[in-house]
């Protein structure tokens, strides 16, 4: 085998497992851990000031009136968030992660992406932020042998029990992530005239 092929299937190998063997260890309320180099290969502490807190409490305030304000008001979050997630690890990650930019600092894969995903919206819980969802566990969809690359992303679930995507994989850093339902998403990605939906 090539090196070329060996880092392949092991970045395959990692986005099939979910990422790291080990659960992200929960950092204190401000300060999150970046996940980058593909399946969190490096870390990177992102420290939350005041201004930051502020900053998350003004963007999230436009979304108290309804689930779907909330919604928009998350995808706004998440554009913050990534915009000091590039300050801390230098990089400006591209969108959908090519298979030869694994173990390259700031360049992130759907696993990285979920898990930091994941991070914020436990940031915005915690600070009592987040009115109308629930953070649910990252979820998954593809296995190869149903035509799809396996893909994950962060999930909330809404007052009605219906749960969201926020996947922000197909966006560059700091763009607006895919809020769509679960059931949607799952059905997604399927490689069409060799980009995937």
């Amino acid at each position: 085998m090539t090196r070329r092929t060996i880092i392949l299937f092991a970045g395959l190998v990692s986005i099939m497992a979910g990422g790291p063997v080990t659960e992200a260890v929960a950092a204190p309320a401000r300060t999150i851990d970046i996940c980058h180099g593909y399946g969190c290969a490096f870390r990177s502490r992102l420290v939350l000031g005041t201004s930051d807190d502020r900053k998350f409490a003004a963007i999230m305030a436009a979304g108290r009136a309804s689930p779907e304000a909330e919604r928009k008001a998350i995808a706004r979050a998440v554009g913050y968030f990534e915009k000091r997630a590039q300050q801390v690890t230098g990089v400006r990650d591209q969108p959908q992660s090519e298979f030869g930019a694994s173990k390259i600092r700031g360049q992130m894969d759907c696993v990285d992406e979920s898990t930091n995903t994941d991070a914020l919206l436990r940031y915005l819980a915690r600070r009592g932020l987040l009115k109308h969802h629930k953070v649910e566990a990252r979820d998954s969809r593809g296995f190869l042998l149903d035509g799809r690359y396996p893909h994950w992303t962060a999930v909330i679930r809404a007052p009605d029990a219906v749960k969201w995507v926020v996947d922000s994989w197909y966006a560059p850093m700091g763009g607006a992530p895919d809020i769509i339902r679960l059931a949607d998403w799952k059905s997604r990605g399927v490689l069409e005239s060799g980009a995937l939906n």
